[in-house]
């Protein structure tokens, strides 16, 4: 709440004057229909004070209109700092809670990878956007009920006890009650709130999981399935909801008893009193009001602990991702004030997902300018490569040096730096091509970007569309075919100049014709750059200066293309299958 604290403070301080007038204003009422319409004795301190605030008796008698205005007055001025509560309590919540959405978003965006490889993305949406305005909702309402509950109690109990001890005593005999009615109703709800918004997260999980996949969902006709899931999910939240409404409104059922109860038993004592000529008339209605004002923020504090439990459990919803360590840098970090020149050492690495080991004393050496390739059957730890190189895994053994300095000493966001990237699964946004190309290089012009293009061989395709770079595509990219979107990517790569060029199966989804000429475009620049590719199909891998060949995350052979194709291993028999099938099969995007 820092920050926020002053306006909070405004709103309580407005609630307080809100709360002092509307006692101020039934009192005027008692006194004037006591004292100038039934002429009862003006005997008790409250009232004579009231009386000699307005002009004194006389002037009160000869002018009745003159306490009707005044308690208009009273009235719109009790508006007004209503609305000053209600306005700078807003503020204050609404503020928090962006800077809490931003707090978030900041977070994730530096949580290690591990994290977001568990983390369910639904889940994580509806923590960031419904838990969080469960929280607001709280902050803008319930904070300030309670106060208000507070207030009404602190301020009403020696007012209705200086105006008649009796009455006042009358007024109480359930106040205990509701309020123990209430906590208990707390207790019992606290726990549907949670299952609810478990609930509710997973209906934005399914919803998600289903817009993400709709294309593997429409393609293997899992229409009806996706849609029973999602009745399920729904059910489910459904079901919990509807108990925790038949608890609300038991509650509130209840509640009412007890305070009908309480006016009733109220009005009774009062009516006894003034037939015994012990109580008036003007104090009764002062007492009826007041215990008006006074029991509904009882009966609502039931509610405002429950709105208050929900929002716990949203802020401890997002107190669990905030919890999580961020991606954490090395002590005194390394950060070089000059670009790498491009020499990688790999020396005896070893890294595990979990117990299973990935890599066993994996070891290449790179020199700057040079394309190393890597292949091997899936699950021989290709792009566990990638990921070590680029930080977001800790390697368990073993070192990985760029240019001599130790990557685990070096500054993350320095080494991230020196590589462009092109992922497996290449990944454009919802916006233009030219800025999908643009993302790794914000202040390129034009022609740097259509260089770019040229280099990936997608830019006659761009220039045949409508729009050309202006061209949208859809979410991921799902308008342009497989190859389109990683010759996009690869133009984002080559845009960005860095030491480093990595390439995860980039040109899997283009044809051999396409392959071609992006090959030949990075041969053309060749000892500009340090290539690590890794590739299936070993046409792309033929133009590499040194070639490795993974099983079993280990190196079982090691070398240049021919010298590979002449010697018996698996980079032969793969040369082989590859060939023939080439042969029977021709290849086409």
């Amino acid at each position: 709440m820092r920050g926020f604290r002053g306006r909070y403070g405004g709103a309580i301080a407005c609630l307080f004057v809100f709360t002092v007038i509307n006692y101020i204003t039934p009192l005027v009422a008692s006194a004037t229909i006591d004292f100038a319409l039934a002429e009862k004795p003006n005997d008790d301190v409250l009232t004579s004070l009231i009386i000699n605030l307005m002009g004194g008796g006389d002037y009160v008698k000869g002018h009745l209109w003159f306490p009707a205005f005044l308690m208009v007055c009273l009235t719109l001025c009790s508006g007004f700092f209503s609305y000053g509560k209600d306005r700078l309590a807003a503020q204050a919540s609404d503020g928090l809670a962006r800077k809490l959405k931003d707090r978030l978003f900041n977070h994730l965006q530096r949580l290690p990878v591990e994290y977001h490889d568990r983390a369910e993305t639904g889940d994580l949406i509806q923590r960031c956007t419904s838990d969080v305005e469960t929280l607001r909702l709280a902050l803008s309402s319930q904070v300030v009920a309670v106060s208000n509950s507070l207030l009404l109690l602190l301020t009403a109990l020696p007012i209705m006890v200086v105006l008649d001890g009796r009455m006042a005593l009358a007024s109480f005999v359930l106040i205990g009650p509701i309020i123990f009615f209430g906590y208990f109703y707390t207790k019992k709800v606290k726990h549907l709130f949670l299952e609810v918004d478990e609930a509710e997260g997973q209906v934005t999980r399914v919803v998600q999981e289903n817009i993400t996949g709709l294309r593997v969902v429409r393609a293997f006709a899992q229409q009806d399935f996706e849609i029973e899931k999602f009745a399920e999910s729904n059910r489910d939240y459904r079901d919990r909801s509807l108990r925790l409404l038949k608890l609300m409104a038991w509650y509130w059922s209840t509640s009412d008893i007890f305070v009908l109860l309480q006016q009733g038993f109220v009005l009774f004592v009062g009516v006894t009193f003034i037939a015994n000529g012990s109580l008036t008339v003007g104090t009764l209605f002062a007492f009826l009001m007041f215990l008006n004002m006074l029991l509904w923020p009882v009966r609502q504090m039931g509610r405002t602990l429950t709105e208050l439990g929900k929002s716990l459990v949203a802020l401890t919803r997002i107190g669990e991702i905030l919890q999580v360590e961020e991606e954490q840098p090395p002590q005194d970090p390394v950060k070089p004030g000059r670009p790498a020149k491009g020499g990688l050492t790999v020396k005896d690495l070893c890294f595990s997902y979990g117990d299973g080991a990935v890599l066993n004393g994996f070891s290449f050496q790179i020199a700057p300018g040079e394309t190393l390739a890597i292949v091997g059957p899936s699950g021989a730890g290709k792009s566990t490569i990638m990921s070590l190189l680029l930080k977001f895994y800790g390697y368990d053994a073993g070192s990985i040096q760029i240019d001599g300095m130790e990557l685990s000493g070096l500054d993350t966001e320095w080494v991230r730096s020196q590589f462009s990237v092109v992922m497996q699964e290449p990944f454009l946004y919802s916006k233009t091509i030219g800025e999908n190309i643009r993302l790794s290089q914000h202040s390129a012009v034009d022609e740097e970007v259509s260089a770019a293009a040229r280099l990936a061989d997608i830019h006659e395709t761009i220039s045949g569309f409508t729009s050309g770079y202006a061209t949208l595509v859809g979410e991921r990219g799902v308008t342009l075919s497989g190859g389109q979107r990683q010759r996009v990517a690869l133009a984002r790569a080559m845009l960005q100049k860095t030491p480093f060029l990595l390439l995860d199966d980039a040109l899997s989804a283009v044809d051999a014709d396409t392959e071609n000429r992006i090959l030949e475009a990075l041969r053309s620049r060749h000892g500009k750059r340090t290539t690590l590719v890794i590739a299936h199909r070993l046409s792309t891998l033929a133009h590499a200066d040194q070639i490795i060949v993974m099983d079993g995350g280990r190196i079982v052979q090691h070398g240049t293309h021919d010298d590979l194709v002449n010697e018996d291993g698996l980079y032969r028999r793969l040369w082989q299958i590859q060939n023939d099938l080439e042969n029977e099969i021709p290849l086409t995007d």
